[in-house]
């Protein structure tokens, strides 16, 4: 079991006159930088010019950007009935994730789209490397506090005692609370691991989209179980009915990629491939 371990850093690192540049945004900003040069090596390594991926990394971000506020607002709601303006200032926290990767996911497949790039090995390379950029921006999460747990209701956890924190509630403060930026980090670390491996073993065009989809829809609906935010339906939260959605398409799309055969096998445009130039002869 994990100590007590108690956080008390501002999670504004500095000013600069009215404007405050905080440790959360510093590090989406390193998450971004980090994920985008892998997608790049990714991207070279499938025989794609990385130079697609620096075009692309500029509208997947203000689209993820838009995507989490809105995400978030909608989950949010009671927060911004009275002051709608308030949507504006994404600079003071408040996004869901869930809607950043699936507003995201669509901007990369209308990218692919309009320039004529083979979308299966992109998004491999883009959401491979997603999910380092997604363990990175947790550590700004840890600092900020927003997504922190429920109180453990023991002598181990995170406890926030700077007055600064963004906690879900105000009861949180100086508690020990499950440090949910924490677990999550871990596993998506470990999912960037996990599809090094894979992809070492499976060299066909959209498992590591497919498995990473669902992988971190798993681990969110999971996870999600440490949270207390408001139940949507069935005693679940917004962000474990996403998963729940993600599983699904991730599911929808292993049909319409791969039609009846297994993954491991080949795919519909492998087997298109095959049928038309014919077995090749060693």
């Amino acid at each position: 079991m994990m100590p007590l371990i108690e956080i008390d850093i501002d999670p504004i690192l500095f000013h600069l006159g009215p404007f405050a540049l905080r440790w959360y945004s510093l590090m989406i900003m390193a998450g971004v930088y980090a994920g985008t040069t892998t997608a790049a090596f990714l991207a070279a390594r499938r025989g794609l010019d990385p130079e697609h991926v620096y075009g692309a990394a500029v509208w997947v971000v203000l689209g993820g950007i838009v995507g989490a506020r809105l995400t978030h607002v909608v989950d949010r709601w009671d927060l911004y009935r009275e002051n709608p303006i308030s949507i504006l200032a994404v600079y003071q926290g408040g996004i869901a994730i869930w809607g950043g990767m699936i507003a995201g996911g669509l901007v990369v497949w209308a990218y692919t789209r309009w320039y004529s790039i083979p979308f299966w090995p992109f998004a491999d390379a883009v959401t491979h490397a997603a999910i380092l950029g997604q363990g990175i921006g947790r550590f700004g999460c840890i600092v900020n506090g927003d997504v922190a747990g429920r109180p453990t209701g023991g002598d181990w956890g995170f406890v926030y005692v700077n007055p600064g924190a963004l906690l879900p509630r105000a009861s949180y403060f100086n508690v020990p609370t499950h440090p949910y930026p924490l677990y999550e980090l871990i596993c998506d670390f470990a999912i960037f691991g996990l599809l090094f491996i894979l992809a070492r073993r499976v060299r066909i065009d959209g498992v590591i989209f497919l498995v990473c989809t669902a992988l971190y829809a798993l681990v969110r609906f999971t996870l999600t179980y440490v949270r207390e935010e408001e139940a949507w339906w069935l005693g679940l939260q917004q962000a474990q009915w996403m998963s729940i959605g993600m599983i699904g398409v991730a599911l929808f799309l292993v049909v319409r990629r791969f039609g009846d055969g297994p993954v491991g096998m080949v795919s519909k445009e492998d087997q298109a491939t095959v049928n038309t130039v014919g077995p090749q002869v060693p």
